[in-house]
């Protein structure tokens, strides 16, 4: 009969002992699941490489609000860019592909982010490696939709479903008359993209309210192309047309002064725009970087930088507290383990004496008290860990629902890879003293006693 078997029964004589012992290491090790499940749910949602997007382009200002606004939505934008600057971007040989988004309103129900923009953004991978797979049709007409998973499912839409949004928020704003409706449906990508809806960026500009006063705009343009003559006369130009049409309209009567007409390009703005660079000369992205860093007008920003430091700062360090806390409530049942195994010891010396006399020699004895510390430990580690996962698996709907986290009940997280060898450690440090009592038992003693 090996150690292993004997020590498996001499368990099973302190069965309730045991279990309880073994319990306390399996829920220190369920707790450590579930976090890691948690966090790695959470770091995935907002690292994920952010987005297939070289850089994001805005106004001045904070690079993590500008990131927070356009990728995840969860800040309000800082301001606005001219329309004309996109052109002026799409117009670099360095890039690709460039993006509008533009922000201001949200849906009359659930209050998710409206957003517009073109049909590239659909066209473009949302992360590396990850496109979009859109259940409908293209945004063609001005009050075309597309809508995210969760805005479908919260709202109970679906393509044909019409709704209002109001302007400038949900508390303060007021509702738009214009009645859009849902002409495709996104599949679930793990983004924000699930909790936005995305409106044709020239529909966003034929809404009444979204165009700033004349004088404002034209200030605006005036300060942002300050040293660039040539571009703020062209805008200018527009500008002083735009009036001149207005004027004319105003003038001619009730009858025609609703009259939609097409807003120029010097009176657009968007909040931020998305940059793809050419994948040939990966310095592209760089020296654009550099060169808006350096400059007046906007800022540029690897989405990557500000979120990773934002993780390592905030979740990162939560994380390492939560997995301590409970490394400490492990250590703390491993002490539990010592005392159990240590306490039996007086009980135990007549049942080790006679396995003396029968033949085991000291190390056999040693190696059995071991053996045992090792099947609590990793016995109790291994339940509490497919406990943990298997709560994971059984939440993990609940949780995708409220939360809109893309969650794997299953993935394994680099610290799990750490969790078994670390209880085997401390297997052998809190079973060392009793195997020691067991190794020194005097036969003869034992036996008498």
């Amino acid at each position: 009969m090996n150690m292993v078997t004997i020590a498996l029964k001499s368990l099973k004589q302190r069965r309730l002992a045991s279990g309880l012992t073994a319990l306390n290491i399996a829920l220190g090790v369920m707790l450590m699941v579930l976090v890691l499940v948690m966090f790695g749910a959470v770091n995935s949602a907002f690292t994920q490489r952010s987005i297939a997007y070289d850089l994001i382009v805005g106004p001045k200002g904070a690079e993590l609000q500008l990131v927070l606004s356009a990728v995840y939505r969860v800040q309000p934008p800082i301001e606005n860019l001219p329309y004309l600057y996109l052109n002026q971007l799409k117009q670099d040989r360095r890039v690709v592909s460039a993006v509008p988004l533009a922000f201001g309103d949200v849906t009359q129900e659930g209050s998710f982010p409206i957003i517009g923009t073109t049909p590239e953004f659909f066209e473009n991978e949302y992360t590396p490696g990850q496109s979009f797979k859109i259940r409908g049709t293209r945004i063609n007409g001005l009050l075309d939709t597309i809508i995210g998973h969760e805005v479908a499912r919260k709202n109970g839409w679906d393509i044909g479903s019409t709704f209002s949004i109001i302007h400038g928020g949900a508390e303060s704003g007021h509702l738009h008359d214009e009645r859009f409706v849902v002409v495709a449906v996104l599949a679930p990508t793990g983004t924000a993209n699930d909790r936005t809806v995305f409106l044709n960026l020239e529909g966003f500009y034929a809404i009444a309210g979204h165009s700033k006063p004349v004088k404002e705009v034209e200030k605006r343009l005036r300060d942002f192309y300050a040293a660039d003559p040539e571009r703020l006369a062209v805008a200018l130009e527009q500008i002083e047309a735009y009036k001149k049409l207005e004027a004319e309209e105003s003038g001619a009567g009730d009858d025609h002064a609703h009259h939609h007409h097409e807003t120029p390009d010097a009176m657009k703005e968007v909040t931020a725009i998305l940059i793809r660079t050419r994948q040939d000369t990966p310095f592209d992205s760089f020296q654009l970087l550099s060169e808006l860093k350096t400059g007046y007008q906007a800022m540029a920003v690897n989405p990557v930088i500000p979120i990773n430091n934002l993780i390592d700062r905030i979740l990162g360090n939560a994380q390492k507290g939560f997995v301590a806390l409970i490394a400490v409530i492990i250590l703390v049942s491993g002490v539990g383990i010592f005392v159990s195994i240590y306490n039996s010891m007086s009980d135990r010396r007549r049942e080790i004496g006679i396995m003396r006399a029968l033949g085991a020699g000291r190390m056999h004895v040693f190696g059995i008290i071991l053996a045992e510390s090792t099947l609590l430990c990793v016995g109790g580690g291994l339940a509490g860990w497919i406990a943990g996962h298997g709560l994971a698996v059984i939440s993990a709907p609940w949780l995708i629902e409220r939360t809109g986290l893309l969650i794997n009940p299953w993935a394994v997280d680099p610290w799990e890879a750490t969790l078994f060898p670390v209880l085997v450690g401390l297997a052998a440090l809190v079973g060392f003293l009793p195997a020691m009592t067991a190794y020194r038992t005097n036969v003869a003693d034992a036996l008498s006693s």
